[in-house]
């Protein structure tokens, strides 16, 4: 049987929702959404971006600097963040500048002295002094963005640091044989001058792979010393992390993915470029969505999954649910048995199996929501050490599958366990509850929204842009069920009294009032 259950493979799947002004991401695993990522066109701090800075003010009692890197708020920069070799980043980039050096090769270039672990800021780094720094955290709430000027570029299989000659490989890559052996690897082909990260990914990949993924990045190291030259203006931006969807994809994609479902041609066709540089054997998986009537979130019921798995309470199976409250210093979550109390042999049994189910629930919703910080979990009180133990081995397994770097303590006298998870973008927040229709807390009869619906329907087909497109009405599947049913049906007297048939679309994300009419090709059709 064990040994059965190693060859069950999971499903994943990536769906991809774009619009005017974003797009957004969801990882299924097994049909369940377990990711969900948001991409804005006008983000312009994302985690990994460089820019071309000016040094605000050294604060000597934080032995931190403030940094313009033009948003808003200044970026902050750590003297622990300086990285060991600053001055000679802080050369290298003033040769580049005046134009003394043309081949950005580190082979050659002669590394000046780190600087100490415990200095002082002030001694390296001045007012309106300019400088490279990297992204490493974007602005939340009223922060600005945390930045470092030990820079890094993320590939496939490894990160490339350059001023370093370490070669360092992923925690995560168990066998000493296989370290050992990448190790070799990436030594035989690494240039001089640079360092390597290893990342997971890279377990079993041959040197082919590896020395592609190198090459990459050492031309994203060109690209940046060139568009270096040429900056005029402080702060400005050098280099911007991949486009998302890639950078998604670099993280996450492996041989469980079975599908890539997008609803935007143009992107079809980047996403098939990407695999066919990173998996040519899956470049098939990637399907274009056509059907223009439903959306594709509401096709793989993720509108659904998102409308019950955001809000603060989170139901589970066999009747437990979370409960999830959010404060500025931390994030708390409670578990609750619900009606399993009475269907288990004991209350300690109940209790486990409770708390086990809540576990893995706990780390999906980590993942789903981004959530960073201090989390404090109330798990039900378990009697046993060897019960606590058990489940506390239990959420390590779950939590494995989270990149987001993360540390879990074990269950405290009170039964808490506190988990810290690395913030490095705002928490993916969306409200599930809906706002009251009329402020005075009553609502208008159900039926008045019909006879606006009609209203609406008559103004779009007297329209005379409207003659040869179709009619879709989006609006709550509630309503949407009571347009179809019985015989005849509200929709079929429309067909009789207009001689045009009106599509229905069930929107698991609409408002029970919320209805719009849209064209074929999912705009908003005239109604003046």
């Amino acid at each position: 049987m064990v040994s059965y259950l190693k060859f069950i493979r999971v499903n994943k799947e990536l769906i991809i929702r774009s619009n005017s002004s974003a797009v957004d991401f969801a990882l299924l695993k097994d049909g369940k959404l377990i990711e969900l990522n948001k991409e804005v066109d006008n983000n312009k701090f994302s985690v990994g971006d460089i820019y071309a800075a000016k040094i605000r003010k050294p604060v000597s009692g934080l032995n931190a600097a403030f940094v313009d890197v033009g948003s808003e708020k200044d970026g902050f920069l750590h003297y622990h963040d300086l990285g060991p070799n600053l001055t000679t980043l802080l050369k290298f980039f003033k040769l580049v500048s005046s134009g003394r050096i043309k081949s950005y090769s580190l082979k050659n270039f002669r590394f000046e002295k780190e600087i100490p672990k415990d200095g002082s800021i002030e001694d390296y780094i001045k007012t309106q002094q300019h400088i490279l720094v990297q992204i490493v955290k974007e602005p939340i709430s009223t922060k600005g963005p945390r930045v470092s000027s030990e820079l890094s570029l993320a590939g496939r299989f490894m990160v490339l640091i350059p001023f370093s000659d370490r070669i360092s490989i992923s925690q995560k890559v168990e066998s000493n044989a296989e370290k050992n052996r990448l190790k070799k690897l990436v030594k035989s082909i690494r240039p001089k001058g640079f360092g390597v990260i290893i990342r997971t990914v890279a377990k079993d990949q041959k040197v082919k792979e590896l020395d592609a993924d190198l090459q990459q990045l050492l031309g994203r190291w060109k690209n940046l010393c060139e568009k270096f030259v040429k900056v005029d203006q402080y702060p400005s931006k050098i280099l911007s992390e991949i486009n998302r969807s890639s950078s998604i994809l670099r993280d996450i994609f492996d041989n469980d993915f079975t599908g890539i479902h997008v609803d935007d041609p143009e992107m079809q066709v980047e996403i098939k470029d990407y695999l066919k540089t990173i998996a040519p054997d899956k470049e098939s998986i990637v399907k274009y969505f056509k059907n223009k009537s439903t959306p594709i979130f509401d096709h793989f019921g993720i509108e659904r999954q998102i409308k019950t798995g955001f809000g603060t309470t989170v139901s589970m199976q066999k009747g437990a649910y979370l409960v999830i409250e959010h404060t500025e210093a931390l994030h708390v979550i409670d578990v609750n048995s619900g009606n399993r109390s009475n269907k288990a042999k004991s209350q300690e049994q109940t209790a486990l199996e409770v708390n086990l189910i809540a576990a893995s629930e706990i780390a999906r919703q980590l993942r789903l929501r981004d959530m960073g910080g201090i989390i404090v979990v109330d798990f039900i009180d378990l009697n046993t050490n060897e019960n606590r133990k058990k489940l506390f081995d239990h959420l390590r397994k779950e939590m494995e599958s989270d990149r987001t770097k993360h540390k879990i303590l074990p269950p405290s006298r009170f039964g808490l366990i506190q988990i810290t998870r690395q913030r490095v973008r705002p928490e993916m927040s969306i409200k599930t509850r809906e706002p009251n229709p009329n402020k005075n807390g009553e609502v208008e009869a159900p039926i008045v929204l019909i006879d606006k619906i009609n209203a609406e329907l008559d103004k779009i087909v007297e329209h005379r842009h409207n003659k040869k497109k179709q009619l879709h009405l989006h609006l709550h599947p509630f309503v949407a069920a009571y347009l179809t049913s019985s015989f005849p049906s509200i929709r079929s007297s429309w067909y009789l009294k207009h001689k045009k048939w009106v599509r229905i679309v069930p929107r698991d994300a609409y408002f029970y009032l919320e209805f719009r009419f849209l064209d074929q090709n999912r705009r908003l059709l005239r109604t003046k």
